[in-house]
């Protein structure tokens, strides 16, 4: 994977990044070329050897196609909702720390979808804010669409995919 300074990334976890720049270091004796990452949530930056950027999960923001994709996956319904919250927690932390937008999209449903039962412990709160700042932040970072218009597009199609889990899975509680 080729990526240039100037272009946007997301980083697992963390959201989108700028490659600022690629600076060479002496790491050692081997001299390694490391991507500097502007975390533009809180601009922080992140140095990723180059050639680890793919392993770390490092990629470059999705498409436009990838966001039609996105937005289908919001609004459709979703696997089971384990009913054991140490089973839940492992499986969000994993999702979220993937990098992948949909991973995070899923968690997104599941909680929301979880959030209308009970309410969420502090942890769980967590996850869930982490996952709508994950999809949210990509989205316009990729300059597909504007804050104030994708929440309420997102929470629209993320409230459908609740809908239709109603049918498959009444609750989550009573398992």
């Amino acid at each position: 994977m080729e990526l240039s300074v100037g272009q946007k990334v997301a980083y697992p976890n963390r959201g989108v990044c700028l490659i600022e720049e690629i600076e060479r270091k002496k790491i050692g004796e081997r001299l390694m070329s490391f991507y500097a990452l502007r975390v533009l949530s809180d601009n922080s930056v992140i140095f990723v050897p180059t050639a680890n950027a793919e392993t770390v999960g490092v990629r470059p923001v999705i498409t436009s196609r990838q966001y039609q994709r996105l937005k289908n996956r919001l609004a459709a319904d979703f696997g089971e909702v384990s009913p054991d919250w140490k089973e839940r927690s492992r499986e969000f932390n994993h999702k979220l720390q993937s990098g992948d937008v949909f991973e995070a999209a899923d968690v997104l449903k599941k909680l929301t979808f979880l959030s209308h039962e009970k309410k969420l412990s502090s942890r769980e709160q967590t996850f869930l804010e982490k996952a709508r700042f994950l999809v949210v932040s990509e989205i316009i970072n990729a300059g597909l669409a504007k804050k104030p218009k994708i929440e309420d597009k997102i929470n629209k199609l993320v409230e459908n995919a609740c809908h239709k889990h109603l049918v498959t899975q009444p609750s989550v509680m009573m398992h």
